[in-house]
């Protein structure tokens, strides 16, 4: 096979599989020429993606779900048959907002529940912080909104909530046109390393296990081209796996640090790698789960987190509760395309398709009667589960 696969990209450290995937030669041995465009906004993303620009995408998790809701204006039909990784964001805030949370007793932990309360605290002194989100449909906005909701802080009245594209936040933390952030790594590092703010939670400490970026196909050229595509998927898998040996954490830094790439110092990169994740300056705590690239299912497309973030695009009004919207969200995410794609290479794949409460989901290796990993539900910092097969309580209980 000879294809070439144009794709585009943020400057993120989550983008790393698709680097990784050109740089170390997976694509080409796979008979893919793969194509990376850097991109300064998810807007653009979208728009490329729908005119045709682009092949696939380094895409928001909820982005092809909104997409395909028909909650963009200029958007194609768009499926997600791959994961690109588990986690990866974080929560900062500035230092004048620090101070006034650590006055009520924020931990230098992560713990979203002790700092969630402090900003609740400083809140009702009269403080309205303005945090900024990368867009409206995407993993930070809805997990941003769940950390706050769940600490008793009301999103869009307690706070407000905007949009800044992830290379610009530290910098609009420092002009103190915000107060607080969610992204994706390195621009938490950045503004820890610019002096300007310090990271207060994160993704990981949230939802556990949870996705972050996945790969979006413009749904046509899925359907024209399977082979090329089920070829990217095995390149894309082989350069994850790649990705997340701990011996090649100093290469990949410096690879996604590259101008054409991420364009940010390799040491604001290796943090995130490392698990090693500086609040402050000269303050270091271990998230040992901070980005997954590979372990755990991580590049995985569950239908179950299709469901979770269609839930949240319900809870806050973005799109109606109905049957046939629970059923677009759900056939966005492809679990049968990754299957038939890593067959070839007998990998570890899940025996389900979602993960259900009251259940746990092995992962076997193709020809093996043996599980190499068990995965449960998903499940939050205030104790709260996740089961797709109760979508409707589950909305009800907010």
């Amino acid at each position: 096979m000879n294809a070439r696969v144009t794709a585009g990209f943020l400057p993120l450290l989550d983008s790393a599989i698709l680097v990784a995937a050109r740089q170390k030669g997976f694509a080409a041995d796979e008979g893919i020429d793969l194509a990376l465009v850097r991109e300064n906004s998810w807007a653009s993303i979208r728009d490329r993606l729908a005119v045709g620009h682009f092949d696939v995408a380094h895409m928001l998790a909820p982005m092809p779900i909104a997409h395909n809701l028909g909650l963009a204006p200029l958007a194609a039909r768009t499926i997600v048959p791959m994961a690109l990784g588990l986690g990866g964001n974080a929560v900062t805030v500035s230092l004048p907002l620090w101070d006034a949370m650590r006055a009520h007793g924020a931990t230098d932990d992560f713990d979203p529940a002790a700092t969630g309360a402090a900003l609740r605290a400083a809140i009702a002194e009269g403080q309205r912080p303005r945090f900024a989100v990368v867009h409206p449909h995407s993993g930070h906005n809805y997990e941003l909104r769940y950390w706050l909701a769940a600490c008793g802080i009301a999103p869009d009245a307690d706070v407000e909530i905007v949009v800044v594209p992830p290379p610009l936040m530290s910098d609009a933390l420092a002009a103190g046109r915000i107060d607080g952030y969610c992204v994706g790594e390195p621009w938490n590092t950045a503004a820890v390393a610019k002096g300007v703010g310090r990271i207060v939670t994160t993704k990981a400490a949230i939802w556990h296990s949870s996705p972050e970026k996945v790969l979006g196909v413009a749904a046509g050229w899925a359907e024209a081209n399977p082979d090329a595509l089920a070829a990217l998927l095995r390149a894309l898998y082989r350069a994850a796996v790649w990705c997340g040996e701990a011996g090649n954490r100093e290469e990949l830094a410096a690879m996604l640090a590259a101008p054409d790439h991420v364009g940010a110092p390799a040491e604001w990169l290796l943090p995130a790698l490392t698990g090693r994740i500086a609040a402050a300056a000269g303050e270091t705590a271990a998230v040992p789960d901070f980005f997954v690239p590979q372990a755990k299912a991580a590049t995985f497309p569950w239908k179950s987190h299709a469901l979770w973030f269609y839930s949240q695009m319900v809870r806050w009004g973005q799109v109606a509760a109905s049957a046939r919207n629970a059923s677009v969200a759900r056939e966005t995410y492809r679990p049968d395309l990754y299957r038939a794609a890593l067959k070839p290479l007998g990998v570890a794949l899940p025996g389900a398709n979602a993960k259900v409460e009251g259940a746990l989901t092995a992962a076997t290796p193709v020809g093996s009667a043996g599980a190499s990993l068990v995965l449960g539900p998903d499940g939050f910092f205030d104790g709260r589960i996740f089961d797709p097969e109760r979508l409707d309580q589950y909305l009800t209980s907010f």
